[in-house]
């Protein structure tokens, strides 16, 4: 006979079972919606004091690894708030780590600060130039900001609420082709970290659940011999002439290489004078492909392409690799609770005047964009990666650790990246509304991180599965060290 009443007595005790843990579950998502509602109205009431370190960092428009002041400014920010700063950290001196907190998990946070050359622009919807040598137009300046109010935000969150948990903000120098992050990887700076959030400026609000394309990138110098180009030519060796019959020999060799492949270049030095023959020349190559093994091999190609050119024109050749970034590797786990996120905060609003010069800016285009009121959505997840159509330094990041990124609306519908209209849109309140919605939505899933530990388990494991047994990582731009000269001509 008792054996007859075990069988309700266990069929009770697991009901009361799941219903405590039910009970627990739904406690802690109220608690977490309720952390979620606090940031996203803290973050808005500094909306002025991070507009103002946006646009003093637009104007700084400093390139890569000479971004002094707008590393200082970040620095300054985040030790006023009670963040612990290591600055000069590997081997960059604008490079730097911003710590606070203690346990687990350690989230990281990315914080880019730098400028193009040549796009400078004022905030103006027709183009002018402030006449400076260089301009926010991939945004950098909204990326930094939203990424240290975000970080800002975690820390007051983890300390009022005593949650345990390390908040990790890494200010990168040089994402344009500098790869800043390539060397802190390289140094080991994210090693201990569980979870890597970032974002980028966009012309639309979206989760990037997307790959990129890999890249190497490699100044090509020629060394020739000069001379009176109309007294004695003879006597010369023209190392233009070797940096015009590399530039031909890859553009045939366009026609046989993958169609997703990128290949471009400038010729950053081409002499000083036409009557003289000019004995030093050099182009700054990028090559591209979303397979890193298939963009090591066409790198090789042109380096072949180089040698070829050196040896008809009588001149030499050395290169010197700048920058290698890994192709990012999404994670789903992290995409969807990112989403969620996104969702919540919501998209953007734009007064009567910003639409007037959204439709002034569209006017500049020679094609059709979408509809200005679009920034008021989010565009929904897609079921499997898409093909992402840049490359980041952001790659290798995401092969050591598991990492989640958005694009929030910073610019009118249709603005590419890289242009002036892009930096037009980043200095003023356009850019900035969609910084906002950054800031907060990675304050969200951070807060996602702090209170589910399960999230972060579950975006190891898909990590180690998609990553593949044996991995083993290794910097595309092997050993050298940071090219902080990148941007100067020799």
């Amino acid at each position: 006979m008792i054996k007859n009443f075990r069988r309700p007595i266990i069929v009770i005790t697991c009901l009361v079972s799941f219903t405590s843990i039910c009970a627990q579950k739904k406690k802690t998502a109220d608690a977490s919606e309720k952390l979620k509602v606090q940031a996203i109205s803290d973050i808005q009431a500094k909306y002025d004091d991070y507009k103002k370190i946006a646009l003093q960092i637009w104007g700084y428009a400093e390139v890569g690894y000479k971004e002094l002041q707008s590393s200082a400014l970040h620095q300054k920010t985040l030790s006023a708030n009670g963040f612990n700063l290591q600055s000069g950290v590997a081997e960059i001196p604008t490079a730097f780590v911003a710590t606070y907190g203690s346990g687990k998990p350690v989230i990281g946070i990315l914080c880019e600060f730098d400028a193009l050359p040549g796009l400078s622009q004022d905030s103006v919807p027709e183009r002018k130039s402030l006449g400076r040598v260089a301009g926010h137009a991939c945004g950098h300046h909204l990326f930094g900001t939203a990424s240290v109010a975000a970080a800002i935000e975690l820390k007051k969150i983890i300390e009022q609420n005593h949650l345990s948990g390390t908040i990790k903000l890494f200010g990168t120098p040089a994402e344009e082709g500098g790869a800043g992050k390539v060397y802190m990887v390289r140094a080991g700076l994210f090693n201990d970290v569980d979870v890597v959030v970032h974002w980028h400026p966009a012309d639309d609000n979206a989760v990037a659940y997307s790959t990129s394309l890999a890249v190497i990138s490699a100044k090509f110098r020629f060394h020739g011999l000069s001379a009176h180009a109309a007294a004695a030519p003879d006597k010369g060796r023209s190392a233009l002439d070797a940096v015009e019959g590399m530039d031909y020999f890859v553009n045939m060799m366009r026609e046989h290489i993958p169609s997703d492949a990128r290949v471009h270049y400038v010729i950053t030095d081409g002499g000083k004078a036409p009557n003289v023959v000019p004995d030093f020349a050099e182009s700054y190559y990028f090559v591209r492909d979303y397979n890193r093994d298939i963009d090591k091999q066409i790198f090789d190609r042109v380096v072949k392409a180089a040698e070829g050119a050196a040896l008809g024109t009588g001149t030499t050749m050395d290169y010197e690799i700048i920058d290698g970034d890994y192709d990012i590797l999404p994670n789903k786990v992290l995409s969807v609770a990112m989403q969620k996120d996104l969702e919540m905060v919501g998209g953007i609003t734009y007064t009567p005047l910003e639409i007037e010069f959204g439709k002034k800016i569209q006017a500049t285009f020679n094609y059709k964009a979408k509809p200005i009121e679009s920034v008021s959505k989010i565009e929904p997840l897609s079921e499997t990666p898409t093909k992402g159509p840049a490359s980041s330094d952001v790659g290798d990041v995401s092969w050591n650790v598991p990492t989640v990124g958005l694009g929030a609306a910073t610019w009118i519908p249709g603005t590419p990246a890289h242009s002036w209209q892009a930096v037009a849109c980043g200095g003023t309140d356009i850019g900035i509304k969609g910084m906002m919605v950054a800031a907060k939505t990675m304050a969200l899933t951070g807060i996602d991180l702090l209170t589910k530990p399960e999230l972060v388990v579950q975006a190891k494991e898909e990590f180690i599965k998609d990553r593949g047994e044996g991995f083993q990582y290794k910097a595309l731009l092997g050993d050298r060290k940071p090219a902080l000269d990148y941007r100067d001509k020799k």
